[in-house]
């Protein structure tokens, strides 16, 4: 078995190449640009204020060339069991059953106020950009990408929502249905716990929060341990635009603040982005589940799979923007190619071609495609998921190129060639520049392969030959929620569903599937022929605050 080192290797021996970390260093100009954010504070009712309690260093997967060690870029505030259920009470407060001003004001009334939110968020826009570029190496395109297409994803919740408030029941106006009149048209379900992890933290986040808020919900937000700095600059903005309590912060730990948020039984909706065993944890200390709405997208372990006649040219420029793409740090990420052994050794090859032709280095810096990995122990994971592949007989396909290689938390992508389901890469969420390829004799292996799968959320199949598609396509179409041809995976574009079936999603992103999952139904009916309750069901809008026009 071939090391990275080019010798022979058991693979339990296998240690990542290293070199002098990535770092910045105190005469350049970005140094004079490193974020240092306070975070040492609680978002409660409304209030920004200083936290008294424990507080941790924020540090950035960038080393400072000063310390040596990860530069620091802020504090974040470790709120204790208290002050999460202070944050669930304020919110619980704000919706008041129903009753409170946020869940009674009009939809006009709430869209002008998230439009009014969407207006004091975009004057932070190139603080948030900045910051995003140190805290997770977001490159400065991808960064400036997720906060405007966040922005635009709100502006298209608010388009489609004014398009018609009843989400397309049918029952937008007064209708007469076997001799009842009805009108339809979405409430707030009431609370909701909002989780995002740190790889898309704004765009996942309000991909959620938004259309909560614009139904009428009430909200607490947990910042995640890697990405929370930059909820920390939009605090102002939510209390500059929403009434006290609608939004609530809680920083710190998962396991001490959660838990005591969901036993207070004040939660009526969870959204969920993230890590499966994450969240059956916070669900079962619910404790009545039974009225727990939840919504959640969670793990990925996306195929790409290269069938004979695949054009090479697409499949490996498609494979290397899908496994790579902010260093394969996303769910919808190719995360296993299977490959035909009659084109293996070609797609292989090229492979290392156009992933040794990725820049790495800071975010900032021009045409740079792979980034420092943000998540502290992320690396060594990394590392142990190749050598256990290299001790099963793998090859590091790209070791002459560098794969592999570690400079502090910035990693050359791996190509592991030759990986089979005895081995944990094949079957593991690596989450990173790992990329693994199998190689298969006869397309029962990938039906086989497909069904042993825990994932359900999307494939990319490569080729021309509809013949040899149609099974496969028969196949995903009872196991994941998409089926890509000849290209990578993706979420987009966002008035498309995103769904996943199995371990990897409950419900559906998508604007208008977005307003659904965080809202329900309300139907107003009287009898047809009951002319007195025509007449007045025909004047209730102007009284009506639910029912007031757009």
């Amino acid at each position: 078995v071939s090391s990275a080192h080019g010798g022979e290797t058991d693979g339990s021996s296998y240690a990542c190449p290293l070199r002098a970390p990535a770092s910045v260093s105190p005469s350049s100009d970005a140094y004079g640009r490193m974020p240092s954010v306070d975070g040492a504070v609680k978002f409660i009712g409304g209030i920004r204020s200083p936290f008294g309690g424990k507080s941790v260093d924020v540090t950035s997967p960038i080393y400072d060339e000063k310390t040596g060690e990860r530069a620091v870029i802020g504090k974040l505030a470790q709120l204790d069991e208290e002050d999460a259920i202070a944050a669930v009470n304020a919110a619980a407060a704000a919706w008041d059953r129903g009753q409170g001003k946020w869940p009674q004001m009009s939809l006009a009334g709430r869209i002008a106020a998230v439009e009014a939110l969407i207006v004091e968020l975009t004057k932070k826009r190139e603080e948030i950009v900045e910051l995003l570029m140190w805290e997770i190496c977001k490159t400065t395109s991808d960064a400036a990408k997720e906060f405007d297409r966040t922005i635009e994803f709100v502006r298209a919740a608010i388009s489609e929502v004014r398009k018609d408030p009843s989400m397309c029941s049918g029952l937008a106006e007064w209708t007469e249905l076997s001799g009842t009149r009805a009108r339809a048209r979405r409430g707030p379900v009431g609370v909701l716990l909002g989780l995002a992890p740190f790889n898309y933290p704004l765009n996942e986040m309000y991909a959620m929060l938004m259309p909560a808020l614009i139904m009428g919900n009430t909200a607490v937000i947990k910042l995640p341990a890697t990405g929370g700095l930059v909820h920390i600059l939009t605090a102002e903005a939510f209390a500059k635009a929403l009434p006290p309590g609608v939004v609530n912060f809680v920083s710190g730990s998962g396991r001490k603040t959660m838990p005591p948020i969901m036993r207070s039984g004040l939660v009526d909706v969870l959204g969920f982005i993230g890590g499966t065993s994450a969240m059956d944890a916070v669900v079962k200390e619910h404790p009545e589940p039974h009225r727990l709405k939840v919504f959640a997208q969670l793990a990925g372990k996306n195929m790409g799979i290269v069938l004979p006649d695949a054009d090479l040219d697409v499949a490996v420029q498609q494979v290397t923007l899908g496994a790579t793409s902010y260093n394969g740090q996303r769910c919808t990420a190719i995360k296993l190619i299977m490959v035909h052994d009659s084109i293996a050794d070609a797609f292989v090859a090229r492979l290392v071609e156009s992933v040794g032709a990725l820049k790495a280095g800071l975010p900032w810096e021009p045409n740079v495609a792979i980034t420092p990995l943000p998540e502290p122990g992320k690396p060594k994971y990394l590392e142990e998921l190749i050598g256990d592949a290299l001790g099963k007989g793998a090859r590091l396909a790209n070791a002459e190129r560098g794969g592999g290689e570690l400079a502090g938390a910035l990693m050359t992508p791996a190509i592991v060639d030759a990986v089979t389901p005895k081995m944990r890469l094949f079957h593991e969420e690596q989450f990173g520049p790992v990329i693994p390829v199998a190689r298969y004799s006869d397309v029962a292996e990938v039906h086989a392969a497909l069904k042993a799968s825990w994932n359900g959320q999307q494939a990319s199949i490569f080729t021309a030959d509809p013949k040899a598609a149609g099974p496969l396509v028969d196949a995903l179409s009872s196991t994941v929620g998409r089926i890509n041809f000849n290209a990578q995976c993706g979420r987009g574009p966002d008035m498309v569903p995103f769904a996943g079936r199995r371990s990897s999603a409950m419900g559906t992103m998508s604007i208008s599937e977005a307003l659904r999952a965080f809202s329900i139904e309300t139907v107003i009916a009287h009898p047809a022929a009951d002319k007195a309750a025509t007449a007045l069901a025909d004047q209730l809008e102007r009284h009506s605050s639910f029912l007031a026009p757009l």
